[in-house]
């Protein structure tokens, strides 16, 4: 995308509560929007049906298709997102989770479910998994035995994310799942990719690890924006940096380029620290930009914010790397890097 387009054609990845931000954003800017969803849970409702069933995990799938329907707070919309309650067999499940995995049984493809539920809601655009099969999270992680330079493997979206250790690299298995072809052919058409804010090793860059998606992302020339989280999250990127949260993405996924980094300005003080996430984005060839997207005395994401910052962004010419840049000021060669040294970023 060489300059802004009216209503262009968004694809956000993600899952969770992250990739419910971004859609609930880039809703008000396009209604050709695209959401490629992680199917790697395996906790509460969703992994009771992926174990039952053999269906994906449909959690973050249906909060996809919540943050898209035509009617954020319909009777249909707050039908799908309620979970039952009590001690029966039906505790903790909701009923958007019930259905989808009932229409995945009727209609023989998960791909089919989501389009007749899209349908149902009357969503803006289109929910696609990442993967037509469900996936598993596989992690090194340290600081778990008394020698804390030894790694132990564990297995399982809810371990990794919840893991008193420090993760230092993720896995899928299988380890090259097929991609969903209508997600590779959304990416391959975008004109703006939306990676992130979520649970980095669980939502964000498992994306990267599907072969076909993470070519699909490699070679799309499409504008790449990456939002950073607020924070970091216990367990999963405890005491994580802005900075680290770029390394590690870099790590899983060398040949990935973004053009835009989205930091909120809240997150990371000026000067030093800045320098510091900016030569940390040179790994991903990308600029950094920070602007307000956070809501206000919370760690997450404003939609109204985060839409007019994406919507800013996406409307400027495409950057061309020379150097640092943070929020289109050159800052020269000279700057010295933070990489290798104590990363000292501040977070909320």
């Amino acid at each position: 995308m060489t300059g802004w387009e009216a209503n262009p054609a968004i694809v956000a990845l993600g899952g969770g509560h992250g990739l419910y931000a971004t859609l609930s954003a880039v809703r008000r800017l396009t209604r050709k929007i695209c959401a490629v969803v992680t199917v790697a849970d395996d906790g509460g409702s969703s992994g009771r049906l992926r174990a039952e069933l053999g269906v994906p995990p449909p959690g973050d799938l249906r909060m996809a298709l919540a943050a898209l329907a035509a009617e954020s707070d319909g009777v249909w919309t707050r039908t799908v997102q309620h979970r039952f309650g009590g001690t029966g067999a039906l505790a903790g499940h909701s009923v958007g989770n019930l259905i989808l995995a009932g229409l995945t049984e009727v209609l023989g493809d998960p791909v089919a479910a989501l389009d007749q539920m899209g349908t149902m809601l009357g969503v803006t655009g289109r929910v696609l998994p990442m993967s037509s099969i469900a996936l598993d999270i596989e992690a090194d992680v340290s600081g778990l035995e008394a020698d804390p330079r030894v790694s132990r493997c564990i297995r399982g979206q809810v371990a990794v994310a919840t893991t008193p250790g420090k993760v230092r690299r993720v896995r899928l298995i299988p380890s090259d799942p097929p991609a969903c072809p209508a997600a590779t052919s959304a990416i391959e058409h975008a004109d703006v990719i939306v990676l992130g804010p979520g649970s980095w090793f669980t939502s964000v860059i498992p994306h990267v690890l599907v072969p076909e998606l993470r070519d699909a992302l490699v070679y799309t020339r499409a504008r790449k924006v990456l939002v950073l989280n607020l924070a970091a999250e216990p367990g999963e990127t405890a005491g994580f940096s802005a900075e680290r949260h770029l390394h590690v993405l870099s790590q899983h996924a060398p040949d990935f380029a973004v053009d835009d980094v989205l930091v909120d300005a809240g997150c990371v003080r000026e000067g030093r620290e800045r320098e510091h996430v900016a030569r940390a984005a040179e790994q991903l060839r990308a600029r950094v930009v920070f602007s307000d997207v956070a809501d206000a005395g919370t760690d997450r994401h404003h939609p109204g914010k985060l839409a007019a910052a994406l919507d800013q962004l996406i409307r400027e010419p495409r950057p061309q790397m020379s150097g640092l840049r943070v929020e289109g000021r050159h800052m020269g060669q000279d700057v010295r890097s933070g990489l290798g040294g104590k990363e000292r970023v501040s977070w909320r």
